[in-house]
């Protein structure tokens, strides 16, 4: 990959992934708060300001890395906003919202990148082949002002709907600290979940385990966001069946 590829690759997914991981942690503060917890806003935690979430890892480093390899599918994280459980009205039950907060604002924003993919190619059908083309860099000089600003904005919502469905799926991957497993926490009878969270020190090295070193854990997921994304194009209009 050549550094102007590698550029392009950049403008087309930073936007997108900013969005897609920022706004899920905001959501996750956004909701405790509704249930009682004030802690992510007197952290300064509910704005869209990237600064007070980026995490130079997950954020930069790790999508960084993958854009300039030519990944299919990108990961990354933000800093996790600071939820006081105890600080919910019912801390158990509320967990479960919180925990959903995420993942269902990565579907919510998969299926507006959907719908408004769709409104773009229904009224300008030949954007989405320019998209898809290799003429793309050279848009502007050969199709005009029109064109130059629909087919990048084509290839972000198409770059939107891969890295939301990516979070969505395996941040519901059931393992405490994902999401996941705080639902899984919260619907498991008292014991059993006070059991089940003690795996929570080794929760990132299972997940490591299940999505990049078992094959069959590992095909499943893929086979489970791939599923996602063929029906987000559908929506989109951009696949036929």
């Amino acid at each position: 990959m050549d550094i102007n590829s590698i550029a392009r690759g950049i403008s087309v997914w930073a936007m997108p992934v900013l969005l897609a991981i920022i706004l899920h942690e905001v959501m996750h503060g956004y909701v405790a708060e509704r249930f009682g917890d004030s802690t992510a806003r007197r952290a300064g935690r509910l704005t869209l300001n990237p600064i007070k979430h980026i995490d130079p890892i997950g954020t930069v480093i790790l999508p960084l890395i993958l854009i300039v390899m030519g990944s299919r599918f990108l990961f990354g994280w933000a800093k996790p906003v600071p939820v006081n459980f105890s600080a919910l009205k019912n801390p158990k039950r509320d967990m479960i919202w919180v925990a959903l907060a995420g993942p269902g604002t990565n579907f919510v924003l998969a299926v507006l990148s959907a719908l408004l993919l769709r409104m773009i190619i229904t009224s300008e059908p030949g954007a989405l082949a320019l998209a898809n083309s290799d003429v793309a860099p050279n848009i502007l000089r050969t199709y005009g002002l029109a064109m130059s600003f629909l087919v990048p904005i084509i290839l972000m919502l198409k770059a939107s709907i891969v890295i939301n469905t990516v979070l969505m799926v395996l941040n519901m991957i059931p393992v405490p600290p994902l999401d996941g497993g705080r639902v899984l926490v919260g619907l498991l009878p008292s014991r059993a979940a006070y059991s089940y969270s003690k795996i929570e020190p080794f929760g990132m090295l299972i997940i490591v385990l299940l999505v990049f070193v078992i094959p069959q854990t590992q095909m499943f997921f893929a086979v489970l966001v791939n599923a996602f994304i063929v029906i987000f194009h559908l929506l989109a209009g951009t696949l036929s069946i």
